[in-house]
């Protein structure tokens, strides 16, 4: 019986472990959020809103880029109005309203706007939290490069990179939103670094071909701003694709381009490609709410806690569950291999799993010993049965050759064949029903001295043609609870076996006591209350070894290894016995010394009323 497990070993304790853990660091989790999220809630009523309007102003700054028209912008506003807090209104240049977050019910406007949303005319990206003027690089109309363009551009300016880093300057490829890609940091090459990779100023400075349309209509339309200005230029303009004017003069002549002419003429060139500008009011019309402040920050810190709480749970449960699972699947494993294989399952921890495959490699070493016995049993079964079987047909066969007469002596040792062949079966089937769980035993009084009386005249014969003297010793009036049938079997057999092993002028001498726990209204004549009653089969035979006794109740076994019945019976008598006393509910054993003789005792407890 293994030890109980260690409490700092038992599943239960390392359990309740992880969940405290689990819980306590969910816990602290909790009050750094609440705390760091008031903080922040109460920074923000104390006035620092400047970077929520910042970020209204960029978002939309970002709707305007994407869209050529207000037309969908109500649900985006109501949206940040949910976020920030705040009412979010649109105001076109008209001075009609574009959409507000206060529909339908919207309170009068502030008589200035918070700021201008229009990406034509301020910057919102390049900068992060600040508004520039000029106009938003994400602005780029008709110069988006196709996906050929690009990679192609992208090609000459990672060769340039490259010459230059190879050279000892930090360059590096810059994406820019059209999809062209331009070498920063050129400011700081050396002359030899310049001509490293000479295609590149070149090739950069023409424009792709999806640029060449849009670059020639805004070269037209500059070249028309500078005629309507009054100016006689001699000489065609061009526009570079970093939008900056290139002038093709003739010989000897020069001007002075207008650098306004060809922004007027880029902001009519992408004003159809973002939406009107528009003026943009803040937290005019609403109340004061009471509730709290879960702003976008705060929601932030809400999803990163409850991430970390979360993978901190499944990393501590996966650690803890693999740890348990571990020796669990190994059992698994085992447990699914060839049950022929008899595979031990490997104990790698002192817990209840290890424990589980301790009793697993317990029960795999008890069915390899009932395995080998069963094996053992049925080849003793076909011994048993092959031996009065051939003896039976070959003397059938030989008498039918008419090579021997069917005399009576021939018919008596067939007929004891076929009686050995009889008891052997009901020796089995009793066994059967035993290890089925279907022998059934009806016991009822029984005077012990008429008991031993009858065994003893069944077998005195026998015993006296060998010389030996068959004793009953019982106390007049102890009576055996047990069913008549069975207990005969039972004594039969241990007399039969005290007779075979006991030499002439031997003796085997049959008792019947009483086992007394102390007085009582059953008691024997000594005023004991009879406890259970023992019943001793008692000889002066050969003995039996110590290193045997062990096994005399195993099925087919014999003192006697060569099997011979002069010396030993089937070998099943010993174990019916077993299984008969144990369905009475009391026991059996042998002691026994060898040269000196053999005691069996039956143990059978008394009547219960």
């Amino acid at each position: 019986m293994p030890r109980p497990v260690p409490l700092y070993r038992s599943l239960l304790v390392r359990l309740l472990a992880a969940s405290c853990l689990i819980a306590g660091s969910a816990i602290a989790a909790t009050a750094w959020l609440a705390a760091s999220t008031v903080t922040s809630a109460l920074a923000r009523q104390q006035g620092q809103t400047l970077q929520a309007d910042s970020d209204i102003v960029s978002q939309l700054s970002t709707y305007a880029v994407g869209h050529t028209d207000w037309t969908g912008v109500a649900p985006f506003l109501r949206q940040l109005s949910a976020q920030y807090q705040l009412r979010v209104a649109l105001v076109g240049t008209d001075g009609k309203v574009i959409s507000d977050s206060a529909a339908p019910q919207p309170a009068p406007l502030p008589p200035s706007a918070t700021a201008t949303v229009d990406p034509l005319s301020f910057d919102t990206s390049t900068n992060p939290g600040a508004q520039h003027p000029g106009i938003d690089p994400r602005v780029v109309g008709p110069y988006r490069l196709t996906s050929a363009e690009s990679t192609g551009l992208k090609l000459i300016a990672d060769k340039e990179v490259f010459c230059l880093v190879k050279d000892g300057t930090q360059a590096q490829t810059v994406e820019s939103p059209s999809g062209r890609y331009t070498v920063q940091d050129v400011s700081a090459m050396t002359k030899d670094a310049e001509t490293c990779a000479p295609d590149y100023d070149e090739y950069v400075a023409e424009p792709q071909p999806t640029e060449s349309k849009p670059l020639a209509a805004l070269a037209s339309a500059t070249a028309a701003c500078v005629a309507r200005e009054g100016l006689v230029v001699p000489y065609e303009m061009a526009v570079t694709p970093t939008f900056q004017l290139r002038e093709l003069l003739p010989r000897g002549e020069t001007a002075a381009p207008s650098e306004q002419c060809l922004h007027t003429a880029r902001l009519d060139q992408l004003r159809p490609y973002v939406a009107a500008p528009a003026q943009l009011y803040l937290g005019i019309g609403t109340s004061a709410r009471g509730r709290f402040d879960l702003s976008g920050q705060n929601r932030s810190k809400i999803i990163w806690t409850a991430a970390s709480v979360l993978a901190l749970t499944l990393a501590v449960t996966a650690l803890v569950g693999l740890r348990l699972v571990r020796p669990l699947r190994a059992l698994i494993h085992t447990a699914r291999r060839d049950p022929g294989e008899f595979a031990r399952a490997p104990v790698t921890t002192r817990d209840e799993t290890g424990y589980l495959a301790m009793a697993f490699n317990q029960q795999t070493e008890r069915r390899q010993q009932m395995d080998s016995q069963r094996k053992a049993m049925v080849a003793d079964i076909a011994h048993e049965l092959r031996s009065p079987l051939t003896n039976i047909r070959g003397w059938l066969e030989i008498t039918r050759d008419g090579v021997v007469e069917a005399t009576p002596e021939l018919i008596t040792s067939l007929h004891d064949e076929a009686v050995l062949l009889q008891r052997i079966i009901d020796d089995l089937q009793d066994l059967a029903s035993a290890d089925a769980g279907t022998l059934r035993v009806h016991p009822q009084p029984i005077p012990a001295v008429e008991l031993l009386q009858q065994i003893a005249v069944a077998h005195r014969a026998q015993a006296a043609d060998l010389g030996i003297t068959v004793t009953v010793e019982a106390a007049p009036g102890l009576e055996v609870y047990a069913d008549p049938e069975r207990i005969r079997q039972v004594l039969g057999n241990l007399v039969s076996n005290a007779v075979r092993h006991t030499s002439r002028d031997g003796r085997i001498t049959l008792t019947a006591a009483a086992t007394a726990t102390g007085a009582g209204a059953d008691a024997d004549a000594d005023g004991d209350a009879v406890d259970a009653v023992e019943l001793r089969v008692q000889d002066t035979g050969t003995g039996i070894a110590a290193a045997d006794l062990p096994y005399i109740f195993d099925r087919f076994w014999r003192s006697e290894k060569s099997r011979n019945r002069s010396t030993g019976g089937s070998g099943l008598g010993l174990a019916i016995a077993r299984h008969l006393v144990q369905a009475h509910g009391g026991s059996i054993r042998a002691d026994s010394e060898v040269g000196v003789g053999t005691t069996m005792t039956v143990r059978l407890p008394a009547r219960q009323e």
